[in-house]
């Protein structure tokens, strides 16, 4: 018998041969291309799920996180949000709340609430996933010598 919390298993075994990233210190998936049921047991008010194709969760791959390189993202899964704050950050001011790992509670990265600057509205409910927190599994190929971005 396993000694994970129902949840902890769910969250670990539900994408189990999908193409994934995954939190770097418990394996828990962060992000993938299976669409799990919106309404299922793990969802709760503390989760946000994933609906997307895989190739269409990846935005950018070369956003600055607070640790360095990190990835943009539409969606992610098997997180929690933490306290919403303003953060100034490398292209300007933006409420975001960070995001943490349902698994081992580490935090990934961030999500954007609200861009105070017009022209970077386009992250308004996007996420950042820092590159070193995550380990790519099942055959991703994400290229990182790719677009040249910022935070």
């Amino acid at each position: 018998m396993s000694s994970k919390t129902a949840t902890e298993q769910t969250a670990l075994d539900v994408f189990e041969g999908k193409p994934v990233f995954s939190c770097a210190k418990c394996a828990t998936t962060i992000v993938s291309d299976y669409p799990p049921d919106p309404w299922n047991l793990l969802g709760g008010g503390f989760m946000h799920l994933c609906e997307k194709a895989l190739q269409d969760e990846l935005i950018s791959k070369s956003f600055s996180g607070r640790e360095g390189r990190a990835y943009l993202l539409h969606s992610t899964v098997n997180i929690k949000l933490g306290k919403k704050e303003d953060r100034e950050l490398l292209t300007g001011r933006h409420t975001v709340a960070d995001i943490k790992c349902v698994g081992c509670d580490t935090s990934v990265g961030w999500t954007y609430l609200k861009a105070h600057e017009a022209s970077q509205r386009y992250k308004e409910g996007k996420f950042i996933i820092e590159k070193e927190r995550v380990v790519r599994d099942n055959n991703w190929s994400v290229d990182d010598d790719d677009d040249e971005n910022s935070d």
